[in-house]
Order: C-alpha cells, then sequence, then structure tokens
C-alpha cells in the first residue's frame, strides 16, 4: 500500500465512486460462491478465501491463505500505520454461510442479483456484504494512497456457522503471531439501523455477547418390550427434563451493557431508568416496567436479561415396539457475562439424576467497554453520516468469531454499518429465507468504515 499518510490527502472514500460499484460487485461475487456450511466439517471456503486474497492483493497487500483442512481456508492480512506505537485493530469476517433451499426463496440464493435497488443472496447481511465492504475499504485506500493511523489486521474466517475450530479457532491456536499487537476487534451483527417508535433511528452497536453453551441431553434405561410396563424408561425420563428446561424461567441478570443499553434507550424516551437505585427485589419489574415504555426498542435487550436453553433436538429409539436403551437431546443454552456458574447448577437442578448432561460447544461471554475512544470513534462515524439517528451499545443474544479471539486478549465490538430503510426487518433475515440488503445501505457501510478505520 502507498506509503502516503492519510493526513497528506484529502480525498475519502466519498470521492471514490469505484468503491461504491465494487462493494456490490463484491458482494454479489461472494454470494455467488457457495459456502454452505452443514456442520460437522462439511464446508468448502477456499474459493472465497481465493478471491478475497486476490482483491487485498490488487490492493498492494500481502494476504496469507492459511487452510485447516483441505479445503477449510482463512485469509490473513496486515495494512501498516502511519504510527507505529498505536495498538492495532483486528477487523474479522467470516466467508461461510448456514445453507438455503432454493425452493423457499423469492430470487435464487446463490444468484447474488440485484433487483430494484437490492442486492438478494444467503450472505447478503450475514455476512459477505461487511466482508466486501472491508474490501471495497482498503481497495479504495490504496487508489488514494492513503494508510491509517493504527496498525489493521484484516482477517476472513472460515466455519464460523458452526464451531469456528476450521476458522478462528484454528487461527487463534496457531497463528496467534499474525494478530501481534491487537487490542480491539470489529465485525458483525452491530451498527445497523433498528426503527423505533415516533420516527427514531437507532444504531445499536454491539459491546457485549452471550457465551454459548450447546448441551448434550442422555438418559439411561432398561431396554424392552414396548407391551410391557416398564419404570426405568429412558425416553421419558429424557421427555421429562426436556419439558423441565423448556418450561424453566430464567431469573433476571443485568449486565454492564445491557444496563448501558437500557439506560441510554430510557433517555431516548424521555424516562428515567432508575436501575442503580431499585433494589435487587424490585428490580425485574421495574426492567419489566421499562420495557414496556420503550416499544419496539426493547427488542435490542429484551433476549439480552437471562440466560437461556432451548431444546432443540430429539433421538431415541429404532422401533416403535422396542424400548431403546437410551435416548439424547441436545439444547442451545446462552449464558450471560457472569452467568456461567447458574447455568450449571440450573441444569444439574432441571435434569435430576435420571439424566446426564454435557456441554456440546462452549464458548466464553464477552464484554467491552462502552466508554472506550473506540466505541466513541464508531458513534462519530455513524452520527457524520446519519446525523438525526442515536447510537446506543447493546449485547448480542448469540456469538461471533470474537470469542475465539478474546483469547488473544482482542475486545471485540459489533459493527458492520448499514442504513437500512423502515420496515427492514434486519434481525429476521439472518439465516432466513430472502437475505438481501439495499445497495445504499452497502454505499453507507462502506462510508462509515472509511470513516471510522482512516481515525
Amino acid at each position: 500500500m502507498a506509503e502516503t499518510t492519510l493526513a497528506s490527502v484529502t480525498r475519502t472514500v466519498q470521492d471514490d465512486t469505484v468503491a461504491f460499484d465494487e462493494v456490490v460487485r463484491f458482494t454479489s461475487d461472494l454470494i455467488r460462491i457457495d459456502t454452505s456450511n452443514r456442520g460437522g466439517g462439511d464446508c468448502v471456503e477456499r474459493p472465497a478465501a481465493e478471491y478475497v486474497a486476490e482483491k487485498l492483493a490488487d490492493a498492494g497487500l500481502e494476504p496469507q491463505v492459511l487452510e485447516s483442512a483441505p479445503g477449510r481456508a482463512n485469509v490473513v492480512a496486515r495494512i501498516e500505520g502511519t504510527d507505529p506505537s498505536a495498538d492495532a485493530l483486528l477487523v474479522h469476517g467470516h466467508l461461510d454461510v448456514v445453507p438455503a433451499e432454493p425452493a423457499d426463496w423469492t430470487v435464487h440464493p446463490f444468484s447474488g442479483e440485484v433487483r430494484d435497488g437490492v442486492l438478494w443472496g444467503r450472505g447478503a447481511i450475514d455476512m459477505k456484504n461487511a466482508d466486501a465492504m472491508v474490501l471495497a475499504t482498503v481497495r479504495a485506500w490504496a487508489r488514494q494512497g492513503r494508510r491509517p493511523r493504527r496498525d489493521i489486521v484484516l482477517a476472513f474466517t472460515a466455519d464460523e456457522e458452526d464451531s469456528a475450530e476450521y476458522g478462528a479457532g484454528f487461527l487463534t491456536r496457531q497463528h496467534a503471531d499474525l494478530f501481534e499487537g491487537c487490542t480491539e476487534g470489529i465485525s458483525e451483527c452491530g451498527a445497523f439501523t433498528f426503527h423505533g417508535a415516533e420516527g427514531r433511528r437507532i444504531y445499536p452497536v454491539a459491546a457485549g455477547e452471550r457465551g454459548t453453551a450447546w448441551v448434550k441431553l442422555t438418559a439411561n434405561g432398561t431396554a424392552g418390550h414396548g407391551s410391557k410396563a416398564n419404570p426405568d424408561n429412558a425416553v421419558s425420563a429424557l421427555s421429562a427434563a426436556v419439558t423441565r428446561i423448556a418450561d424453566h424461567q430464567w431469573p433476571l441478570r443485568l449486565t454492564t451493557t445491557v444496563r448501558a443499553a437500557l439506560t441510554e434507550l430510557a433517555a431516548l424516551h424521555g424516562l428515567e431508568a432508575n436501575l442503580d437505585a431499585t433494589s435487587p427485589d424490585e428490580l425485574p419489574r421495574a426492567v419489566a416496567g421499562l420495557l414496556s415504555q420503550l416499544g419496539p426498542a426493547s427488542d435490542l435487550v429484551d433476549t439480552t436479561l437471562r440466560n437461556s436453553a432451548n431444546p432443540t433436538m430429539l433421538s431415541a429409539g429404532y422401533k416403535v415396539n422396542v424400548i431403546p436403551g437410551s435416548a439424547t437431546a441436545h439444547a442451545d443454552g446462552r449464558t450471560l457475562p457472569g452467568g456461567e456458574e447458574e447455568f450449571i447448577r440450573t441444569l444439574d437442578q432441571l435434569t435430576g439424576d435420571a439424566v446426564d448432561w454435557e456441554f456440546y460447544h462452549r464458548q466464553v461471554p464477552l464484554e467491552a467497554p462502552v466508554d472506550s475512544p473506540t466505541f466513541a470513534a464508531m458513534r462519530e462515524a455513524l452520527l457524520h453520516f446519519d446525523p438525526g439517528a442515536h447510537v446506543v451499545p447493546y449485547c448480542m443474544s448469540g456469538g461471533t468469531d470474537a470469542k475465539q479471539f478474546s483469547r488473544l486478549g482482542v475486545i471485540g465490538y459489533g459493527f458492520s454499518p448499514l442504513k437500512l430503510p423502515v420496515g427492514f426487518d434486519y434481525g429476521a433475515l439472518f439465516h432466513g429465507v430472502d437475505e438481501r440488503v439495499p445497495v445504499e445501505a452497502l454505499h453507507f457501510g462502506v462510508r462509515v468504515l472509511d470513516r471510522f478505520l482512516s481515525r
């Protein structure tokens, strides 16, 4: 990348219409590369990784394509900043997507088609659009001879849609040196337009994630003939435990990030939060009352007030007249920061003596400071291009590769900016049918990323 410093030029990506054309083309091209991740190692990201590496090399960078297994490829590149004393920033995005059934879609999920100003396809939101925004931004810098102040490490990963073992997990275990100096990182699931009551435009920036606590439940009993009474029936024991898990009401747990979100949302709606002055016994009632007054904005915090566990899979038996000797189930558990011990204790109680349980996949919950200079810079970049909007922190109900990179001491934020029109249900399109993104939203994302990453 050219040696010209950012301070010596006045142009920005806003002057570079090539960047706006490229972000659309790159998103479409990446969508056409089918990187469906069916789990259990069934995915091939290599073609997408090679595409990304080629675009980065064209910008004068030296990307490394790193395979964790045949076809499971990641890309890492570093952009040197103008201030060697500054901490580095990690910008990461995944290349894999969840599967899609073409028969269910209005437009083929791997067409990357642009129709009436909207780009369609699996990955248009999660998250080939963000990968394309990063590529378009750094290529604009190369054309304009610009460099950021701090080093920026770019990572395009495999396997985020499963366990991340072939992607960010592999990178943090075997290539930690590539992320030397990185103290903070940005990735998906934040800085999108959320339309609240009375025309409020809210941009939630993720400063926390619930932990992943996927569990496997196993009941062992006595096999026998289906016509005979059997008090040691594994299916019955497992079913009872699954029902208890599904019916359990988890207690309120107000984390630092969620407290900050509620406080800012309350102020935005002209309400007094008073959460710090509320006694622990009255806090659930106070939070419920506040949520009832926030209108649509309550959705930004409602799913992150508690731990959770949702039964998702059941397996038992092989014939209707045979009582099986064992039965298994899986549940998708999520834990808030500070809530992991409560989760374990509760699962022990709910499963009882007849059912054993274990973690099938486990990752830590995360929190990032909302009073940091980095959060302030993200807020400034969004408001620069949408001055009438409001930026608030929030906690993701799910998780991202930030969990993996946290092993290296990297503090993670969700920041993939998109300006979306009223009625565009961003959350419903994650892993949903007819995933799509407005072209203008991609242009907005490039503008905001350029301003934030440059400064």
